[in-house]
């Protein structure tokens, strides 16, 4: 797959792309979406592969029957440009995306917009407003995958209060920090306590792991939840145990 040459940086977007690098992608995006004539249904981009706003404007324009949406890395990506594109995808169905700190606006849109939406895939932490966000504007989510992700025990339980027509949830290898006994702490659990599990009974499949022996459990546990991924093997990203979001 396609990346990016890139440096990281310290400023926004704490990322640095090569022209060269660029200038490759909008080739290839130029020629695969002219060729597509409009048709494409799956759109996959590599981990590190940091797409421009110009870019996902120019893919959106030229996608309008994107039904599946993978993109993790948003790092140049701006709130209007993420919006337009979305205004265009009616028919979006299923979208893999990092962690973002204001939900609201992206989630509004799709509920707006995309009528049929209904599979979610987060790759970063998941804390409480992103919970509530979800519940707010896309009640009617089935799919939620938060795998190798810091994951809040409140948020947890306001998604499987408050999406009532979930069938799917993943929580394997996460990070799940429960309510400290003071501000400064950080409570790590162990094992999902009687109050979650009773709540979970209700889905399809929910899918768990939190041994100490697994190796994934350990690499989040090791990187506290904000997973490291540039130390491990080339495409573990692409791994999950939702088959319908997994590569």
């Amino acid at each position: 797959m396609l990346k990016s040459n890139f440096i990281k940086i310290s400023l926004e977007p704490y990322v640095y792309v090569d022209g060269q690098s660029d200038k490759t992608l909008t080739l290839v995006l130029n020629i695969a979406l002219n060729l597509s004539r409009g048709n494409i249904l799956t759109l996959i981009f590599h981990f590190n592969l940091y797409v421009s706003n110009d870019q996902l404007t120019y893919t959106a324009e030229r996608c309008p029957q994107l039904k599946r949406l993978v993109m993790p890395a948003w790092n140049r990506i701006k709130k209007a440009g993420i919006c337009r594109a979305i205004r265009l995808w009616e028919d979006l169905e299923s979208l893999t995306m990092p962690s973002i700190a204001n939900p609201p606006y992206l989630m509004e849109e799709i509920a707006k917009n995309c009528k049929n939406f209904s599979e979610l895939k987060i790759m970063g932490p998941f804390d409480i407003f992103f919970a509530s966000t979800l519940v707010t504007f896309l009640p009617n989510l089935k799919v939620l995958s938060l795998r190798c992700s810091m994951l809040f025990k409140d948020a947890l339980i306001i998604i499987l209060d408050g999406l009532q027509h979930l069938e799917v949830l993943n929580i394997s290898h996460c990070h799940l920090i429960g309510v400290p006994l003071h501000p400064s702490l950080r409570k790590i659990l162990k094992e999902l306590d009687e109050s979650i599990l009773q709540r979970a009974s209700r889905l399809r499949k929910f899918f768990t792991c939190m041994e100490d022996s697994c190796i994934m459990c350990q690499r989040t546990r090791n990187d506290e939840g904000l997973m490291r991924r540039y130390k491990y093997e080339e495409g573990h990203w692409k791994a999950g145990e939702v088959q319908s979001l997994a590569l």
